[in-house]
């Protein structure tokens, strides 16, 4: 009998939506500028070079040569760029860098024109609304999120304003010198810098970080997203009735204050290995929750014995990223005992959920079933020895039909053996390919498995216990 509901697999490696933010080659802005005028809308005469922008009712001298020429540098002064802008559009390398950088310019440019510094348009850098002013302040903010979690990898993001990033790219691209660092890339570089000067530990990725931060740079707001860690081992199901993930209560569907039914637990079953093996570790990692990825499931009123099934945990968002397995292992014996049991645990990454789903692992098993009537124990045993290495023709069970694809599946016995009796039950070892449904196997399921060892020994068959012996996976 099989109660235990299929679990729908992870979506793997989405990915995130924040991430289009990112700095990972994300910040350039390419603006287009191809829309034509039709021919009435068009003006009559129009002379100028480049756009006609405006600064506080000053307006751009477009025709100055971009940086880093002397002009240029002016220029872009004028305008009210600021030091940090100022450094990664010139052009100029200096040994300084960031706003000492950009300060060293603009004091020789002073030093060039007396009058430049009175000439200043506005009081903001029209490239970055003085958003480099504010990196200790994102320092601060994301410092603070993030003091209480263990991390050593960040990928880190930024969300500039469209209109900004869209001036920026004009006058940088007009005016600042060819290949000048955009916006986004700088000040996400700066950000960078700012936290290594306080961990210097702190590695900065493209991909798989142990945290991913999003700064939005309209509000200053911090977005932290911990990555979830994955460890991987083998469970021995010694006790039935455990199904193999949380089993949501069927009154009340899970609900987080449950019902009168699941005694306000939200569960159709207190225990599942998912939470005997992935509680104790939760508490112990500070995680939010986690995910249990199976290679297969077995029912749940089948024991999974030998070497266990193979499995990944997903730990979510967890605080504490590394404690010794073997403490965790500890951990785990401690509140499964009797119950489920795990000798060693590994620290894997995500990768090895897709490796242990996909395998398709002959399994060994043990079942005994009743079958009243049998009066020639050898002739009996013949029949059934006699499906060893046939295929099997069984179509979808109608204990799952609710849940499976409505078809036939070829499925091969690899091997029966160690065939016994006691009165009228029998006890058997077989191996089978995976994807064979075993109690089918023996009472065909109203003649929906073909052969079956109902069929062979021409007596009902009612099964008494199923047990997995061995999954055979290396």
């Amino acid at each position: 009998m099989q109660l235990d509901p299929e679990g729908e697999d992870d979506e793997l490696d989405q990915e995130d939506e924040w991430q289009l933010y990112a700095s990972a080659d994300y910040a350039s802005s390419e603006i287009g500028l191809d829309e034509k005028e039709s021919e009435e809308d068009k003006p009559v005469e129009t002379w100028f070079d480049g756009d006609d922008f405006d600064f506080e009712g000053s307006a751009v001298n477009w025709d100055s040569p971009p940086c880093p020429a002397p002009l240029g540098i002016a220029h872009v002064i004028k305008i009210g760029v600021c030091d940090h802008c100022l450094s990664r559009i010139s052009g100029i390398r200096s040994r300084d860098i960031g706003s000492d950088s950009g300060a060293a310019i603009r004091d020789e440019a002073y030093s060039r024109d007396r009058e430049l510094q009175s000439m200043i348009i506005q009081d903001y850098c029209p490239l970055c609304e003085n958003l480099f002013d504010d990196i200790e302040n994102i320092v601060d903010r994301v410092l603070e999120t993030l003091s209480d979690t263990d991390f050593s990898t960040i990928q880190f993001g930024i969300h500039l304003p469209k209109d900004l990033l869209q001036e920026e790219d004009r006058i940088r691209t007009k005016y600042g010198a060819p290949g000048s660092y955009h916006l986004k890339g700088a000040i996400v570089e700066a950000i960078h810098e700012r936290i290594r000067e306080q961990d210097s530990e702190v590695d900065f990725v493209k991909e798989k970080p142990d945290v991913m931060v999003l700064v939005d740079g309209l509000t200053l707001r911090v977005d932290v997203d911990v990555r979830p860690i994955f460890l991987y081992g083998r469970y021995r199901k010694i006790e039935r009735g455990i199904p193999q993930t949380r089993w949501p209560c069927r009154a009340c569907r899970g609900r987080a204050v449950g019902c009168d039914s699941c005694e306000g637990t939200g569960l159709q079953y207190v225990d599942s290995v998912q939470d005997l093996i992935g509680e104790p570790i939760r508490e112990a990692l500070f995680a939010e929750d986690t995910s249990f990825h199976g290679m297969g499931r077995e029912d749940i009123d089948v024991r999974c014995l030998g070497t266990g099934r193979p499995f990944v945990l997903e730990v979510k968002s967890p605080v504490k990223r590394k404690l010794p397995v073997e403490d965790l292992v500890e951990m785990v014996r401690s509140k499964a005992a009797g119950k489920v049991e795990v000798d060693e645990l590994s620290w894997c990454t995500r990768k090895k959920i897709n490796e242990v789903k996909q395998s398709r692992s002959e399994k060994t098993y043990s079942i005994r079933f009743k079958a009243e009537g049998i009066d020639d124990y050898e002739k009996a045993k013949e029949s059934i020895l006699s499906l060893s290495g046939q295929i099997l023709d069984q179509e979808t069970p109608k204990r799952v039909s609710h849940r499976r694809a409505a078809k036939t599946r070829r499925r091969k016995i690899i091997s029966i053996e160690n065939v016994y009796f006691e009165d009228d039950e029998v006890e058997i070892t077989l191996r089978c390919e995976a994807g064979t449904y075993v109690k089918e196997l023996v009472h065909s399921d109203e003649g929906r498995t073909k052969p079956s060892v109902q069929a062979v020994l021409g007596k009902e068959c009612e099964v008494k216990w199923l047990d997995v012996l061995e999954i055979h996976a290396d």
